[in-house]
């Protein structure tokens, strides 16, 4: 018997989505088992990761997993937390690029200047105050299928960290 065939579609083990931890395939089904957050199910079909109890779903994309988001908190939180992170290592976002798959989730929550503003720069779209710009919908990137978003950064503190204090 090929034992590959014993485990789910992505191997013996992987790291929970929520805590990084790694986690044991249980043989002979699709499911992956939490200590922390309980029982995780493959699907082979679409390469997706589902999380029993919630329903919440993740695909992997070089070794990375990224939640697909049904809701818009949920992607405009996760972008808080990156930027975040940005600013912990020392680095400010310039502009996020959400996937287009995103576009009608979200596009009710980005802010819009006033129209007597007549720049370009302030005509984009903005999220935490910065510009939004969305994958192509024509990429041939089979990345844009899978993350959420890219930001754009450079080394420094950010001039204006609208974002920073949001959800406290």
């Amino acid at each position: 018997m090929n034992l590959a065939l014993q485990y789910p579609v992505f191997g013996p083990e992987i790291v929970c989505p929520h805590c990084r931890q790694t986690i044991p395939a249980l043989t002979l089904t699709d499911t992956y088992l939490c200590s922390r957050h309980g029982a995780f199910e493959a699907d082979p079909k679409i390469k997706e990761l589902i999380h029993l109890p919630s329903g919440r779903r993740w695909r992997r994309w070089e070794n990375q997993w990224y939640r697909q988001h049904t809701h818009p908190d949920g992607i405009r939180f996760e972008i808080h937390e990156a930027l975040d992170g940005l600013y912990a290592e020392g680095y400010r976002a310039t502009r996020v690029i959400i996937a287009n798959r995103y576009r009608d989730l979200v596009s009710s929550y980005l802010g819009r200047s006033h129209p007597w503003r007549e720049t370009p720069e302030f005509k984009s779209p903005k999220l935490y105050g910065l510009p939004i710009r969305f994958s192509s919908k024509d990429s041939t990137d089979p990345c844009w299928e899978i993350i959420n978003f890219i930001l754009e950064k450079e080394p420094g503190v950010p001039r204006q960290y609208p974002y920073r204090f949001l959800f406290e």
